[in-house]
């Protein structure tokens, strides 16, 4: 049985996170924190590189879609929410606003910090984030919200840390909108991305709940209620790829 050690830094503060397993961990679709977390914390090393790997190099279009779409300004504050190792806050961070790249995986943060160092990483769970009311102009993040536990918590507790007026975007796997696409595109998920992924990645097992939270996530119609039922406004959103990714956004009423 291996000991993994995690360390986070936020501020002045270090806390270290001890636990064993003796195998890789799996996530199950009801997304249980300490389980999401864990998967991360194995694959943080080859994350990034698998990805681009499974995306057909797709990500960094995605990447400077979500950039542009939250048109950060310098001075501004912006959250990145499951930012992982920081490949998404990168390209936001590259207009000058202030970018805090947050995320509950010690092992993607450390990853990060290592990679990223002129970046803010903090670590924070989306149910529970360490920040004051209104303290960004705008918040975003990539590929995460599917793995939340509570997804309608998740965008309240977003809406709580935005100042009025200000906005959000969400990025993540969707629904391709032509119907044959369809087809193929699920043929993919749930066959070829588990055999990449045990040639690519440290935790194939982590790319079967990929495939699984991927096929079971809500379409793009469904995903823009839930940010209004949150209460964020005015959302709509854009497809990417197709409709494998959708770009959503919407904004906070002003006060």
């Amino acid at each position: 049985m291996g000991m993994s050690r995690h360390l986070a830094r936020v501020g002045a503060h270090t806390t270290v996170v001890l636990w064993e397993h003796s195998a890789m961990t799996r996530a199950r679709l009801d997304k249980q924190p300490r389980e999401v977390a864990a998967m991360f914390d194995e694959v943080a090393q080859r994350y990034d590189r698998t990805n681009d790997v499974l995306a057909l190099g797709q990500t960094r279009r995605w990447r400077k879609a979500v950039a542009a779409a939250v048109g950060a300004l310098p001075g501004d504050r912006v959250l990145d929410l499951a930012a992982g190792t920081g490949t998404s806050s990168e390209p936001i961070a590259a207009a000058g606003p202030f970018v805090v790249a947050c995320d509950f995986s010690f092992g993607m943060l450390s990853v990060g910090r290592d990679r990223n160092p002129r970046l803010s990483f903090v670590a924070g769970d989306a149910l529970s984030l360490p920040f004051a009311d209104d303290a960004f102009d705008a918040v975003t993040i990539s590929f995460g919200l599917r793995n939340v536990h509570d997804r309608d918590a998740g965008l309240r507790e977003l809406l709580r840390v935005t100042r009025p007026g200000g906005r959000l975007v969400v990025c993540e796997f969707s629904h391709p909108t032509w119907a044959p696409f369809r087809r193929v595109y699920s043929e993919y998920l749930m066959g070829a991305v588990p055999a990449v992924a045990s040639r690519a990645s440290s935790n194939p097992d982590a790319y079967v709940y990929l495939a699984e939270s991927i096929q079971s996530w809500p379409d793009q119609q469904e995903l823009a209620q839930d940010l209004l039922a949150a209460g964020w406004h005015k959302a709509a959103w854009r497809n990417l790829s197709g409709g494998i990714v959708a770009l959503h956004r919407a904004v906070k009423a002003d006060a």
